[in-house]
């Protein structure tokens, strides 16, 4: 259950914890902190993922070391047997990062969900949003790192010619294609050899929910690939391609999610 649903969330929104992960690519000029202090989904905790990600390095949402993201989560509150929901008002939503990271870190991915459609949805439906602060009370959490969860740039490499696992893509065509420039200064254009596209924009609605699980499915098997071969994600810093992995996890209940951390800001790296 990787997703729930508006009636989900409002039905059950005292028994969980609740994040807001929003995040913004920089060229829209929004900032996700901001738009929460103004307007929120009661009683959620804003996730920063610029900064609660590794930030001794100038690669974009990197994982962080174990130790950080148990004072993170100490810090927003969330303890290791909290069932979380996790939502944005992001275009790229973000709340699947945020999602892939608590999994990495050990949570038990049957206790984290992401909200289908996200704030957009939550508003539409007139649901009640707030802009109270809301009072965090510390507490310890330990985590347990899924390094198996999680490619290096060395391992993509060494994959080409392997093809021990398949690698899937989330830019647009274009970016894929090299036919477009990277938003990102100092980024050539094109993609991983032997990699395959899927943009992450295709398999979401208007309403920002994600499309059927029909759909997905049809997505996925049109790729000409060793379906038994693990799937592991990559984009352009992190994040779209946490949104393939939550989207194959809805049609694979044994998936991990698997993510080339680096993605193509490091991999296109001039």
């Amino acid at each position: 259950m990787s997703l729930v649903n508006t009636d989900w969330l409002e039905n059950n929104i005292e028994k969980v914890k609740i994040i807001d992960s929003s995040w913004h690519m920089p060229q829209t000029q929004r900032n996700g902190f901001e738009e929460y202090c103004k307007d929120h989904i009661p009683n959620s905790i804003f996730f920063d993922l610029d900064k609660n990600s590794k930030l001794d390095t100038d690669l974009p949402h990197m994982l962080t070391d174990a130790k950080s993201w148990e004072k993170i989560m100490g810090n927003m509150g969330i303890k290791n047997i909290d069932q979380i929901v996790i939502y944005d008002n992001s275009d790229v939503i973000s709340s699947c990062r945020c999602w892939y990271n608590l999994i990495y870190y050990g949570h038990d991915p049957k206790l984290v969900h992401v909200l289908d459609g996200g704030l957009k949805k939550w508003k539409k439906e007139n649901r009640t949003t707030n802009n109270k602060e809301v009072i965090i009370k510390t507490s310890t959490y330990l985590c347990k790192e899924n390094k198996e969860l999680v490619k290096s740039k060395k391992q993509i490499d060494e994959n080409i010619d392997k093809r021990e696992f398949n690698v899937v893509d989330a830019r647009s065509r274009e970016r894929f294609e090299g036919k477009v420039a990277e938003p990102r200064k100092g980024l050539k254009s094109g993609s991983i050899k032997n990699s395959f596209c899927l943009p992450f924009s295709e398999l979401i609605n208007n309403d920002h929910t994600f499309v059927s699980k029909d759909k997905l499915v049809e997505k996925f098997k049109s790729f000409k690939f060793d379906h038994n071969k693990n799937i592991v994600f990559s984009c352009g810093s992190g994040v779209t391609a946490s949104v393939l992995a939550l989207a194959y996890s809805l049609i694979n209940d044994k998936y991990m999610p698997t993510i080339y951390d680096g993605s193509w800001s490091e991999y296109g790296k001039i």
